[in-house]
């Protein structure tokens, strides 16, 4: 191989290496006598030829005449070698030259990035940190500003002498992204959702300006504007006549026009379902008897019961709602009441409330009226709502086999604030209402509805009320404790039955102390007529057998009575007529007339 290169490529400068110094000029000695005798001739010493070169000096220097060097990475030390075509030099050379190009195209992406971020500097979007936030965010627009910054050198004859980044600003600027950046920040959007828009827009802004102008046409106001475009996938690439065939068939199910932004607001993904996917979920609520004005009003208080879950999803959650007793039409009239069961989980969050339930004795039927009455319940947590209210009406006296009865007849309790509603109430009534604490447990267990009265608006009042007809502090606890119900009395209620029971009645205070449920009997329906028979009969009644039992019963009570009155007249009768009266006689008489007084009354 040094044997075919020529004598005059043998000092060629190597790349990289120092050249060597030339050597010293030698002087050639001419002897005198070939000066004084021309005819002798003398040549001069040479010195040796120089040795050969080294292979790997003759590889470099063939690799430096080749026609391509093969790429090399910074700091590589490896000698080069030239591609042998025969041996896959060439897949090597197309490595290399997408290596080069990847590498070209990263510095084209950061020099558009850096255009991007320059331009949303300049129209104070926000600060650098906020803005290289968003930029990293929106890798797909920056490879559109490299497309069309590199098309309009082709497109564009009057930009094709400005470099790369001027074009790329330019395209920027004409894309108007500043000013939509700007204003989805002003609604409220965060950096990520701004990116998605953009993105999903494929670089089409003016599309996402035209959505914006439609999606004002139909009353989505401006704080859900940026929600609606960042949460709907696929509605920006649909036409504007797919959108309004939805809003068109939305307001034919008695979803109301008004309501329409209300609803697309607060779930955008109704926008991207298709008009026989949109037809099968809304039949799926007819289909259980809801209709037309509660589905509407279903979907305004709720709209992710219609778009936002899949079918499969929605189908699994009624046929566990059936389970507990419900019938199709019951199940339609819940759904309407309380759509935001379907957001709820079986898993995580029905099964395992069902199984406390449970273990509190409540029976099916129960968690059925638990449902009916209240379900709200079902969307609650259980560790950290649910369990400490029940927790806490057993710390305050409540059986552990009465707490399932509180819940079911009165469910709502377990909706109410521990701290703000429960706990405020039970401290009134044993401050206030004078209910000892060895008897609170017992008062809740037989009336949980006190629970949900305000203690300004109701049980305050009630308290001045009874307090300002001369019932003392500790009287009062025992009347709530026998009848706990008195507190959720209205006054303008109280007030006459109370005032009839005076003046009419003429009975004393002690009567109503000893029978406070005298105030859960009807006036014009119970008290009056009972009373008006008595006076009718002249006889007379404790409260507790004059109000109580049915008409039925008390009628009997008082033949009874009348009876006891003649026998008692007729014993009289007899004693006037005998001539001499004996002393015992008349006391068995006394005896026996105090008898028939603690009788009657």
């Amino acid at each position: 191989m040094a044997a075919t290169l020529p004598p005059s490529h043998h000092r060629l400068p190597l790349h990289g290496r120092p050249k060597p110094p030339p050597p010293p000029p030698r002087r050639l000695r001419v002897c005198a006598s070939r000066l004084q005798n021309p005819t002798t001739t003398h040549y001069p010493s040479l010195p040796p030829p120089a040795p050969g070169p080294s292979t790997s000096l003759v590889a470099a220097e063939e690799a430096s005449l080749a026609p391509r060097r093969t790429y090399r990475f910074p700091g590589s030390v490896s000698s080069p070698t030239v591609p042998d075509p025969a041996a896959g030099g060439g897949a090597a050379v197309a490595v290399a030259d997408d290596a080069v190009l990847r590498r070209a195209l990263e510095v084209r992406r950061a020099v558009a990035a850096e255009a991007l971020v320059a331009a949303l500097r300049g129209g104070k979007v926000g600060g650098m940190t906020y803005i290289r936030n968003l930029t990293s965010r929106m890798a797909p627009f920056v490879d559109r500003v490299v497309v069309e910054a590199a098309a309009m050198r082709r497109d564009r004859p009057e930009l094709a002498h400005q470099s790369f980044n001027a074009r790329a600003r330019a395209y920027i600027d004409e894309s108007g992204l500043v000013a939509l950046v700007k204003w989805f920040k002003h609604n409220s959007m965060t950096y990520p959702q701004i990116a998605k828009v953009v993105c999903s827009s494929s670089g089409n802004l003016e599309k996402v300006r035209r959505m914006i102008k439609w999606l004002r046409s139909i009353y989505v106001k401006g704080e859900y504007l940026g929600r609606v475009l960042a949460k709907g996938d696929d509605f920006l690439s649909r036409s504007f006549e797919e959108l309004e065939e939805i809003i068109d068939y939305l307001e034919s199910c008695s979803v109301r026009k008004d309501w329409i932004g209300y609803v697309v607001g607060r779930c955008p993904e109704l926008l991207n379902l298709s008009m026989d996917e949109l037809e099968t979920r809304v039949r799926f609520y007819t289909d259980m008897g809801m209709n037309d004005h509660d589905f509407g009003t279903m979907v305004y208080d709720y709209p992710k019961a219609l778009g936002f879950f899949s079918l499969e999803e929605m189908n699994s959650k009624v046929q566990y709602l059936k389970e507990f007793g419900l019938s199709t039409e019951e199940l339609g009239k819940l759904l309407a009441f309380k759509p935001q069961l379907m957001a709820c989980s079986i898993e995580e969050r029905w099964k395992p409330l069902v199984k406390y339930l449970y273990h509190l004795n409540i029976s099916r039927d129960g968690m059925k009226r638990m449902l009916v009455v209240q379900p709200t319940i079902f969307c609650l947590d259980l560790e950290t709502v649910i369990a400490p209210k029940v927790q806490f009406l057993q710390d305050i006296g409540v059986r552990s086999d009465s707490v399932g009865g509180v819940l079911v007849k009165f469910p709502p309790v377990l909706t109410y604030s521990l701290y703000k509603k429960i706990r405020p109430v039970v401290i009134f009534l044993m401050t206030k209402a004078g209910v000892k604490q060895e008897d609170i447990g017992k008062v809740i267990a037989q009336d949980p509805q006190l629970l949900g009265c305000s203690i300004v608006r109701k049980l305050e009042a009630s308290v001045k009320y009874f307090r300002s007809l001369g019932i003392y502090h500790f009287v009062l606890g025992q009347m709530v404790t026998d009848f706990p119900t008195l507190l959720r009395y209205n006054v303008d209620v109280l007030r006459p039955k109370y005032q009839y029971l005076r003046r009419v009645m003429v009975r004393p205070l002690v009567d109503l102390v000893e029978f406070p449920r005298f105030f859960s009997y009807s006036l014009e329906d119970r008290i009056e007529p009972r009373h008006q028979t008595l006076v009718a009969n002249r006889i007379n009644m404790k409260l507790r057998y004059m109000l109580t039992g049915s008409d039925e019963e008390f009628a009997q009570r008082v033949r009874e009575a009348v009876e006891r009155r003649a026998r008692f007249e007729a014993g009289h009768a007899a004693q006037d007529a005998s001539d001499v009266p004996v002393a015992s006689n008349e006391a068995e008489v006394a005896a026996a007339s105090e008898d028939d007084r603690e009788a009657d009354t």
